[in-house]
C-alpha cells in the first residue's frame, strides 16, 4: 500500500473512531438517565447515584499503567538496542502493562479498604 494513501486514511479513520466512541458515550449516557427517570428518581436520587459512581483513585490508576508502559517501553528498546532482537519491545510493553493493571487494582483496593 502506498505511503500516501496510508497518510490520508489513518486520520480519516481516527477521526471516525473517536467520533464514535464519543456518540455512543454520550448516547449511553442520555440512556441512563432516562431509565432512572422512568424509575421515579428525584432530581437530588439522581445526583447521590451519579456521585456514588466515581472512582476516587482513577487517576492514581492511570499513572500506575502509564509508569509501567513507559517503563516496559524503555526497556524493550534498550535490549532491542543490545540485542537486535525486534520482540523486546512488544513482549515487554504487553507484560508491564499488564503487571501495571495488575498493580493498579490491588493498590487501589488496598486504599478502598484502608478507608472504610
Amino acid at each position: 500500500m502506498d505511503a500516501g494513501v496510508v497518510g490520508v486514511f489513518v486520520p480519516i479513520i481516527l477521526f471516525l473512531v473517536i467520533g464514535l466512541v464519543i456518540v455512543v458515550s454520550i448516547y449511553f449516557h442520555s440512556r441512563e438517565k432516562q431509565m432512572l427517570i422512568e424509575k421515579g428518581l428525584d432530581a437530588q436520587s439522581m445526583k447521590e447515584f451519579f456521585e456514588n459512581k466515581r472512582d476516587p483513585y482513577v487517576l492514581m490508576k492511570i499513572g500506575i499503567i502509564a509508569f509501567f508502559f513507559g517503563i516496559g517501553l524503555g526497556i524493550g528498546m534498550m535490549l532491542n538496542e543490545y540485542t537486535d532482537q525486534e520482540y523486546w519491545i512488544p513482549f515487554l510493553l504487553f507484560t508491564l502493562t499488564g503487571l501495571g493493571f495488575m498493580v493498579a487494582n490491588f493498590v487501589a483496593k488496598k486504599l478502598e479498604a484502608k478507608d472504610q
